[in-house]
């Protein structure tokens, strides 16, 4: 047990000290929540819903982020440098390790929300019921597991550059075309006829309903458990294919 948690902090340190996770999981989504609610003109004719609104966004594409690229790019950098061969010659189990990287993860997630939140009621006022963030917050962090396994996924890549630049256009794309750079009412029709079948626009919508008065319905419960199961099932297989190359 003793070991499991010093992996813990381990991973957690290691999180901190990435300048990937402090850029695009920080600075940026803070960076473009002032620039869309100070700058530029507020896309909601309710200017403190729109703050709020975009608060959520930016939060959930801080924990997209750091779910694909943060995870990901960690995965294919320690199978490269051999530093997962090297695990399995410790106490820790396989099990073990994975679980401390998920827990470690969860807990940046955790602080990511937390920055942001704090971010939003110092520069906008942005005030909700305490029931309204810890939904909001809860929201945000058990519906980013379906990206979690996207990071799986991109981590079964062979090299760094590769995942780096895959993990990249996907945070990009999913976060464009769900709706969290801006309201998907004004994006164009085959933008929203795409992006309201991806699990970005409906890992947003989830928390967006929050600060409206309502809540996630089923179809985002559905889409993201969806999409959930089909990412770890990818993921497994591609990781079990790898390993009997290995030994063949």
């Amino acid at each position: 047990m003793s070991s499991f948690i010093m992996q813990c902090r381990i991973e957690i340190l290691r999180i901190f000290r990435n300048p990937y996770y402090v850029f695009w999981s920080l600075f940026m989504p803070i960076v473009f929540y002032v620039i869309f609610t100070r700058i530029f003109n507020n896309a909601l004719d309710d200017q403190k819903l729109w703050q709020a609104h975009y608060l959520m966004s930016m939060a959930s594409f801080s924990v997209m982020g750091s779910a694909i690229m943060t995870l990901g790019i960690r995965l294919v950098e320690e199978r490269k440098q051999g530093w997962s061969m090297f695990m399995r010659i410790t106490p820790l189990s396989d099990h073990a390790y994975f679980a401390a990287k998920m827990i470690g993860q969860t807990v940046i997630h955790i602080f990511s929300i937390l920055i942001i939140f704090t971010a939003g009621g110092l520069i906008n006022g942005v005030s909700l019921s305490l029931w309204e963030w810890l939904m909001c917050g809860a929201w945000i962090l058990f519906g980013s597991l379906p990206f979690l396994a996207i990071g799986t996924l991109v981590g079964t890549m062979k090299r760094v550059d590769t995942a780096s630049g895959v993990s990249n256009m996907l945070y990009m794309v999913l976060a464009m075309c769900g709706g969290m750079w801006m309201p998907m009412e004004i994006l164009p029709n085959f933008v929203q006829t795409i992006g309201k079948w991806l699990p970005s626009y409906h890992y947003g919508s989830g928390a967006w309903e929050i600060v409206r008065g309502g809540h996630p319905d089923w179809l985002n419960f559905t889409l993201l458990g969806g999409y959930l199961l089909l990412f770890m099932v990818l993921s497994s297989y591609t990781r079990r294919k790898q390993e009997v190359a290995v030994v063949n």
